[in-house]
């Protein structure tokens, strides 16, 4: 009897177990259907660039190799070139947003490309006209004469959730139509030199030739344009990048409309605040965007913006890391209002600015070489000068002092460096040697202390402290 009890109890165990390992399983994404939908409506892409008179060059991918960054390549294949008979290589991948035949892609797919090749799953290849392409966002419009296309239902790329599903389609190494599925690693992702794209992070395979293919959600709505991969084979390892397509619908409909993409621009350059900056600045934790530079006539300057102050708010987006300020700014259209929440000095204040347009070009802060200095006598261990008239006119500063040595002591730990230029200390404006050492003789000892330098040609924060006088 007790031996029947057991198989029983045993029986059970296994049986529930079971049903568990099948309730998990039914938990699990079915992606025929989407793959089913969707396809018709992703094209592979192709390009040719012509060199000289008689000879063309192919690109199964695009630049060299080594002229792509280590860590963030964009899906190219190794370069393939031959001269002879024209035979485009695929490149790539995109996907179609109206039935007349609007296309959208990435920039480096296309860029410099003479000709341009797209692809259908019914085997069909027309001849795409570029529209407008923005290496900003690395985004591309190509049109196609074709009626009655299959397209893609787009989605909100705002409406992700970190630890969704998510599938993509594309051509990677050639193999059209290959489908890959993972999760959103993480959102608001902002990468190296890329400014303006909140990232959406995922875990999907994404390898050389899905370039510009779509990223969808369960419901088969295209959230995202798949653009860039960390790596240090060159090939996938577990980490891949794609556009927001809010972003992307708001350059396709500027490309469509004017043929360029007009961003918002605030002027001014910002650090990141740690952990010392934020108890220096007297913020109850890292947050925000601190300002090391307020550009002179910039929408910025116009509304009273200084160095030192702390954005932790644009038009009601907290900003928790500054990386997050420049995406919301560059989605700003130009001349409109934005409201901003700042903290000076400790007080929390709020700031209406009009916003300007992003320049074409940033204007760089020259370094000039130190001359004579003044006697090093005071608590930082610093020998200093004036700046000369030239030098002042060069940075476009009203005054400061350069840093000819440096002893060891308070500054030295802080990271000071010769030829730094010292324009204020404990929020305390630094324009002349005489103004340096009266500041100086105040400072607190035990506190975190805010230093504005600039150092060739850059500002920033950095945060030292007295520990005895």
């Amino acid at each position: 009897m007790k031996v029947c009890q057991k198989f029983t109890a045993v029986m059970l165990v296994w049986l529930s177990a079971v049903v568990s390992m099948r309730a998990g399983a039914v938990d699990l994404p079915d992606f025929t259907g989407l793959v089913e939908r969707t396809s018709p409506a992703v094209v592979n892409i192709s390009t040719v660039r012509k060199v000289g008179d008689d000879s063309a060059q192919y690109y199964f991918g695009g630049p060299e190799q080594d002229q792509i960054p280590e860590f963030f390549r964009h899906f190219f294949g190794d370069p393939y070139r031959r001269r002879g008979p024209q035979e485009a290589q695929s490149t790539g991948s995109g996907f179609i947003v109206s039935k007349d035949g609007y296309i959208l892609t990435n920039n480096h797919v296309v860029a410099g490309a003479d000709e341009i090749f797209v692809r259908l799953m019914d085997r069909r290849e027309l001849t795409a006209e570029l529209i407008g392409s923005d290496e900003k966002s690395d985004l591309a419009v190509l049109k196609v004469e074709a009626d009655d296309l299959p397209v893609l239902n787009l989605g909100k790329s705002s409406e992700l959730k970190v630890g969704e599903w998510v599938v993509a389609i594309g051509s990677p190494f050639g193999f059209e139509y290959t489908v890959t599925a993972g999760i959103v690693s993480a959102k608001g992702r902002s990468l190296p030199n890329e400014n303006y794209v909140p990232f959406i992070q995922t875990d999907v395979a994404i390898n050389p030739g899905n370039s510009g293919g779509p990223l969808f959600n369960l419901e088969g709505e295209v959230v995202g344009i798949n653009s860039q991969i960390y790596t240090r084979s060159g090939g996938f390892m577990g980490v891949s990048f794609a556009i927001p397509i809010d972003v992307a619908l708001d350059v396709m409909n500027q490309l469509k409309d004017t043929g360029a993409v007009k961003r918002g621009w605030l002027g001014v350059l910002i650090q990141e605040v740690n952990k010392d900056l934020a108890e220096s600045f007297n913020l109850n934790k890292p947050r925000g965007a601190l300002v090391a530079q307020v550009m002179k006539g910039s929408p910025a300057d116009k509304a009273g913006l200084q160095p030192g102050d702390v954005i932790v708010s644009y038009n009601g987006n907290e900003i928790g890391l500054s990386s997050e300020l420049p995406h919301l700014v560059g989605r700003t259209s130009p001349g409109e209002k934005a409201k901003m929440k700042v903290v000076r000095r400790g007080d929390e204040m709020d700031v209406d600015v009009e916003i300007g347009q992003l320049p074409a070009d940033d204007n760089g802060v020259a370094s000039v070489p130190a001359g004579q200095t003044a006697p090093q006598n005071n608590a930082l261990n610093l020998q200093v000068r004036d700046l000369t008239d030239e030098e002042k006119e060069s940075m476009q500063v009203a005054g400061g002092v350069m840093v000819a040595q440096v002893f060891p002591g308070p500054a030295a730990t802080a990271g000071i460096q010769p030829n730094d230029v010292i324009s204020s200390i404990n929020n305390k404006d630094v324009e002349t040697v005489a103004q340096f050492h009266e500041v100086v003789e105040t400072l607190p000892v035990g506190k975190s202390l805010p230093v504005l330098i600039i150092r060739q040609g850059n500002p920033a924060f950095i945060v030292l402290k007295l520990n005895n006088k």
